[in-house]
């Protein structure tokens, strides 16, 4: 990557900057540029893409990014400090990158989004990374501005992300995931791979949105899998009571003898539509 930018390799620039990474705000850097290219290369061609990244910190995935063709890069940093290292990247593509400082939970990127093919490619810090990812599933219009998501958690949420019924790892995360994307894990990232090395393996998602996913009430759909799934272990008819419990699984033609880990993304779909 080095001879691909001319930029210096990223412990310089850590260094320089005096970047330690935070653990308040989540960060672990991946310094591999190897393993960043692979990261970016699995959303696609990114040749007349335009690119959401969150987190960029010294920017080693926004680098491979950009060295893979991406029109441009818009990427929202809360960190500070993190902001020289950027702007030498903006300045080594005139014109390709934009730094957004700010808290990504408060940024509305479907505002931010220009014509054209978008994709968010991020290495999200961990402690927003759940959350972003609900937020970027649930916009009330659909298809969404963006055309996939390759984003890196734990290896624990990737799993969550691509279950099914019957898995350990199944919950409400897998049912809105399966409701409206296509999900794969494409590869893990073992902990030696960042600054500071996390105590878990990280995997990389991708996403992409369904076209037509079954047409069901975003409010609803969360509200079916929060109460069936905050009780997991209790039949549905205990768990769903606050939301009519027998009758609304009666209407909806599932046995109220049934627990939430066993209910396909369908059924919970049709509970949603009975409320």
């Amino acid at each position: 990557m080095a001879a691909l930018d001319g930029l210096p390799p990223l412990r310089d620039v850590i260094q320089r900057h005096g970047l330690d990474a935070r653990k308040a705000l989540g960060q672990n850097f991946l310094l591999d540029l190897n393993l960043t290219q692979k990261v970016a290369r699995t959303a696609g061609s990114l040749d007349g893409v335009t690119v959401f990244e969150v987190g960029p910190g010294p920017g080693g995935l926004t680098r491979a990014i950009l060295a893979l063709g991406a029109a441009k890069v818009i990427a929202v940093e809360r960190d500070p400090r993190c902001l020289p290292a950027l702007a030498e990247i903006a300045d080594h593509y005139p014109g390709r990158l934009d730094v957004i400082e700010g808290d990504a939970l408060k940024t509305d990127f479907a505002a931010l989004a220009p014509e054209g093919p978008v994709n968010i490619i991020a290495n999200l810090p961990y402690n927003v990374g759940t959350q972003l990812l609900v937020n970027w599933l649930l916009p009330n219009h659909w298809p969404p501005f963006w055309q996939s998501l390759t984003l890196m958690f734990q290896k624990e949420v990737g799993q969550r992300i691509v279950a099914d019924e019957d898995d350990d790892h199944y919950g409400r995360l897998g049912v809105l995931c399966g409701w409206r994307t296509n999900a794969h894990m494409a590869f893990d990232v073992p902990p030696q791979a960042f600054t500071p090395p996390p105590k878990v393996v990280s995997t990389v998602v991708h996403l992409t949105p369904k076209e037509n996913p079954i047409p069901c009430s975003v409010d609803n759909l969360e509200k079916v899998t929060q109460a069936a799934f905050g009780q997991r272990r209790k039949m549905l008819r205990q768990s769903l009571k606050p939301l009519g419990g027998e009758a609304l699984l009666r209407k909806a033609e599932i046995d109220p003898q049934r627990r939430a880990e066993t209910l396909s993304v369908e059924e919970f779909c049709r509970l949603a539509n009975c409320l």
